[in-house]
């Protein structure tokens, strides 16, 4: 175990996220995320009165498959919600589609926001499309090319990568030491 070992405690709640990510034949990239939520307890079912939710079982479950061109702009989504807490949840899907023809390359967040920011959109898959553009970028390798005298994506955007580290110094020596636009 990587971490120290933990003061006594009772288990509460469980998610669990995954990324995949697939080159197409086509020439695009489907890239797919999973949330599962569940409670270590038996609770009520909010949903459903009277029925009780059991330790373990699903509160929500949801699936995202997103599109993306060499460019990183969305081309296509698609979701799915096997497992929800209230009825109306699934009505948020619909908005999704606003987020075709945004890119992960730049303002994907701000961009998740506007089109999806508050009771536009579901809390859950906004969280899976944060983190989905960081498992784009690990699946289009294109997204790490540079682009003639300006540096990959990914430089300049943490401590390994840094312009002045050994990680770029290694690997990117056209780009070190470089100053990033923050300086």
């Amino acid at each position: 175990m990587p971490l120290s070992p933990p003061a006594p405690r009772t288990p509460s709640h469980v998610r669990r996220v995954t990324y995949q990510g697939f080159q197409r034949e086509d020439g695009l990239w489907d890239i797919e995320g999973e949330l599962h939520d569940s409670k270590a307890y038996d609770l009520p079912s909010l949903r459903n009165p009277g029925r009780t939710r059991l330790a373990g079982e699903a509160i929500h479950h949801m699936w995202l498959r997103v599109t993306v061109d060499r460019e990183l702009v969305v081309r296509a989504i698609e979701s799915a919600m096997d497992s929800h807490p209230l009825a109306g949840c699934p009505e948020a899907q619909r908005a999704l589609q606003a987020m075709v023809g945004c890119s992960m390359a730049r303002g994907w967040r701000q961009s998740i926001q506007t089109h999806l920011g508050g009771v536009a959109g579901c809390t859950h898959l906004r969280e899976l499309l944060f983190n989905l553009a960081t498992a784009t970028f690990q699946t289009v390798s294109a997204a790490f090319k540079s682009q003639g005298d300006e540096p990959p994506r990914h430089l300049g955007q943490c401590t390994g990568w840094d312009f002045h580290g050994q990680g770029v110094k290694e690997h990117y020596p056209q780009f070190y030491g470089r100053a990033t636009k923050a300086n």
